[in-house]
Parts: C-alpha cells; structure tokens; sequence
C-alpha cells in the first residue's frame, strides 16, 4: 500500500485569515457550470466548506464539488498551494485548531467537509483536535452537517482489515495516527450535528482493480483494501450535498 488509509497532509498554523469572501450559492437555474440531469433539472447548490483542501484528497474533494455546481471555501495553512481557479471558489488561511478563525470561515456555509491529516507526523493530534475545534464551531453558527473522512479499520471496521494492517501498520507504525482517528470518530458521534463518517482504505494514485464497494459490513474481508484518492474526493463531494448515510460510519474500498 503507497500509504495508510485515510492519511493525508498536514493542516497546522497560525494564520486565520480569509482571503476571499464567502462564496454565494450560485443560481442553479443561470449558471451554466451547474451539472443538470436527463430531465434538465439541477439540485440545490450549496456552500460547503472543506478543511485540509490543499492535501491529497481535499484539493481532489474541491474539485469535485466545483464540478457539480456548488459554491466552496478551501480551507487550509496555505490555501494559495491549491491550483485551482474558479468563480465559486474562496480561500481562507487558518489553523483548523483556532476557534476565532474556523467560526469565522466556516459562517454562512450549508455543509462542512472534514478532511485533515497531519502528513509523515505520526504523532500529530491534528486530526481530533481540528475536528473538535470545528464541532464547536458549527455548534456555535448553527450548521448542521457535517462530513468527516476517517479511515478504515476505526471501531468496528477494525474486522475488515488483514494481518499486515491489523499488526504491523496500525498495530504498531502507525498507531497514534490510528487512535487519532479513532478519538475523532468519537468526536463527530458525540457531536449531534448531522454527521457521516467516510471510512476509506488506503489510498492508491493509480486505477484499483476490481468493484468499488460502500457500506459494506465488518465482516466483508473480500477486499483490496486500495481506493484511488479520486474515489474518495467524489464520495466526499456526493455526501456534502445530500442527506445520505445520516449519523452512519460508512466504509469505502476496492
């Protein structure tokens, strides 16, 4: 595997400073980047926030949500590392750690997308700190729903992993990262927001052979345990914007 499941760059500073407004809903009936279906119809754009929007997956995530008609805020230490242009895009510099910084960027959003890491540290408590602060956050503004990408193998998807993930990697390399997640997991569950956990396996840059599957049970062992990043970024994007797996842990792998 290329690297953990659920693993992704670092989101840490001290900066928390939007750089662009808030970005308004776009008018689904007008704008012609909003995706339409067979009937010519289009759903509801939102404005949905993702925290961690410059690592692997968020960037891919943003994309994805640009893609099909919402309006979003990257949040990151270093939003302008997103190449990225768009009209419906916003950026916002902060620490997913400052309460004063997230309340302010996450304001006037329908949807947040929680998808930190904290890179090669395997100590960093990024994870479960950023999402509290957040929690708090949406609490205090009054935003409901929440999406939060964790990894597999967490609580009861422990089952679905093999051997070397099991012993070696979360057993022992890797295990604050995994306790890390685990602790955010508890997090979102306790938090009473409209919440979905996404559970993926480990992420693969290259094609993964073989069916993707979703909501799969914790004794499936039929599995690759590999999902391209760009698998992830679109089931992020998807949940965003629909009421879905509402306060359900979803598992995600080929």
């Amino acid at each position: 595997m290329s690297t953990a499941p659920g693993m992704a760059p670092a989101l840490r500073g001290t900066s928390s400073q939007s750089s662009e407004n808030t970005p308004s809903a776009p008018d689904a009936a007008t704008d012609p980047h909003t995706p339409r279906d067979a009937a010519g119809t289009s759903p509801a754009p939102r404005r949905i926030i993702v925290f961690g929007a410059t690592g692997s997956v968020g960037r891919l995530a943003v994309a994805a949500l640009l893609d099909e008609g919402h309006a979003v805020t990257a949040f990151a230490r270093r939003p302008d590392r997103l190449v990225l242009d768009h009209p419906r895009l916003a950026r916002f510099a902060g620490d997913a750690t400052d309460p004063a910084g997230v309340r302010r960027a996450l304001a006037g959003h329908d949807a947040v997308i929680v998808a930190l890491g904290a890179g090669a540290s395997r100590k960093s408590r990024v994870r479960s700190d950023g999402t509290l602060t957040i929690i708090r956050a949406m609490q205090a503004e009054g935003l409901t729903r929440l999406v939060c990408q964790s990894t597999l193998g967490a609580h009861e998807s422990w089952s679905n992993l093999n051997f070397f993930w099991k012993r070696i990697m979360f057993g022992a390399l890797l295990r604050p990262v995994f306790r890390d997640h685990e602790l955010q997991e508890s997090l979102v569950r306790a938090s009473g927001l409209d919440w979905t956990i996404l559970r993926p396996s480990a992420f693969a840059d290259t094609p993964v052979p073989g069916p993707l599957k979703e909501d799969f049970p914790p004794n499936d062992r039929a599995l690759n345990l590999k999902i391209g990043r760009a698998e992830v970024a679109a089931a992020l994007a998807r949940l965003a914007s629909s009421t879905g797996y509402m306060q359900r842990a979803v598992a995600i792998s080929h």
